[in-house]
């Protein structure tokens, strides 16, 4: 039950309560599905089916940047998809990675033996192909542009393992930093934001490289046991014979060692996130943009120094997600959100860590560049009395089954059903 993890974070129930009630439309409008032609509501089905983090923010941005956005999300899902399955022989999967960017102008390709969850990308593949095509050209030359350079990235790293430090950030730049990059790109050909945005390929790199860090740090466990690895040698080889061996009871110090260097070496990439995110203008281009960011520092907080890494999956809060996205919607309440996160992982640091002094330098220049003061960050805070607090969990207990019902009821006719 979701508002019994929030137990002790009345803002969080404050939060949840409100986005049951409607509170989430501040943020993510309701599309109007009927006014789309049947191929482009199919895509917006699939982007609800395939995305855990992004549909709702992509389904917010303004006029047409919304359906290239949508478009370059299930290209690059599809692309992913094919470099996911395990199933495809390497002989075959490298000249269809490399190839990839060609299948947008064809209008029948489609591909039908993969396994993967998200295989409905590849069998409709004509659907989404389609849509592309019906994009404005400027559009159309940044989402091929980019899926070609991220097929052949992929298709390199087929063929060897994320070595070094520096071949994680190649890797991580073929497969997310090369998203951020064609985003800013459309960011800029819808005219929303400035030309500098898509320009400045250093910071919008950054920001793909900071998500995608995050998610390899999270998802140790499940990508060991599925045999993919993804944390880079330089990094776990300091620690262990073997990058599976971290998830041994006896090497917990080891593990909680290696996994503190990589969420160190994460956090360098968040001043760039804050001058990146300093430049836009437009309030749905800096809510999707905003939005996965500061899920993606709450992320590493609950990561650092945490055993569960190795033993289980890592999330944050339901209500925490909520909150954070209800609140990261201006540029001083994200700096405010970084902060807070930044100093709950410098109270984590330990004196024996091996990273400590690189992981004190970084969490410093991050306070620097979010020029905060500390009476910013303590209005954030909610104070309240234990005799409120007691009321409110029981207001809240009593409360929850009754919004959560009639929540589901209201949304038991699907927005994606057509007129």
């Amino acid at each position: 039950m979701d508002i019994l993890k929030s137990l002790g974070h009345p803002e969080e129930i404050f939060n949840l309560f409100k986005f049951k009630m409607g509170g989430c439309r501040a943020v993510m409008p309701k599309l109007d599905y009927e006014s789309m032609s049947e191929s482009l509501r199919t895509c917006y089905l699939y982007l609800n089916q395939t995305s855990r983090s992004f549909a709702a923010v992509i389904q917010a941005l303004d006029g047409e940047l919304r359906h290239a956005v949508c478009i370059f999300y299930l290209v690059l899902r599809a692309l992913d998809t094919v470099e996911d399955d395990m199933t495809i022989p390497v002989d075959k999967k490298v000249p269809m990675l490399n190839d990839f960017h060609s299948y947008l102008y064809q209008d029948e390709w489609c591909f039908t033996e993969s396994q993967e969850k998200d295989r409905q990308v590849l069998e409709d593949f004509p659907t989404i192909s389609l849509e592309f095509r019906n994009l404005a050209q400027e559009y159309r030359d940044v989402i091929s542009d980019i899926c070609h350079h991220m097929g052949v990235g992929m298709a390199e790293f087929l063929e060897k393992k994320v070595g070094s430090m520096k071949e994680w950030d190649q890797y991580c730049h073929y497969v997310a930093g090369l998203v951020g990059i064609g985003l800013s790109r459309l960011f800029s050909a819808s005219q929303l934001e400035d030309p500098e945005v898509g320009r400045d390929t250093e910071l919008a790199n950054s920001m793909g490289l900071f998500l995608q860090k995050t998610n390899i740090i999270r998802d140790y466990l499940e990508d060991t046991q599925e045999g993919r690895a993804f944390w880079p040698q330089e990094a776990w080889s300091q620690f262990a014979g073997r990058l599976e061996d971290l998830a041994k009871p006896e090497k917990l110090e080891s593990a909680l060692s290696c996994l503190n260097l990589l969420v160190t070496d994460a956090l360098r990439h968040v001043p760039d996130v804050i001058a990146y995110l300093s430049r836009l203008r437009n309030q749905s281009v800096f809510n999707f943009c905003a939005i996965p960011q500061v899920m993606a520092i709450a992320t590493l907080s609950t990561c650092y120094n945490n055993p569960m890494v190795f033993q289980g999956v890592v999330k944050i809060r339901k209500g925490q997600a909520v909150t954070l996205m209800m609140e990261a919607t201006n540029m001083r309440a994200v700096q405010t959100i970084i902060t807070q996160y930044s100093q709950e992982i410098l109270h984590k640091v330990s004196l024996a860590d091996p990273s400590r002094e690189k992981t004190l330098h970084i969490l410093a220049v991050i306070r620097e560049k979010s020029a905060l003061s500390q009476s910013s960050l303590r209005s954030r805070t909610h104070h309240l009395s234990p005799m409120y607090l007691s009321a409110a969990m029981l207001l809240a207990a009593v409360s929850w089954q009754y919004l959560s019902t009639t929540a589901a009821q209201a949304q038991g006719t699907s927005d994606m059903q057509g007129p």
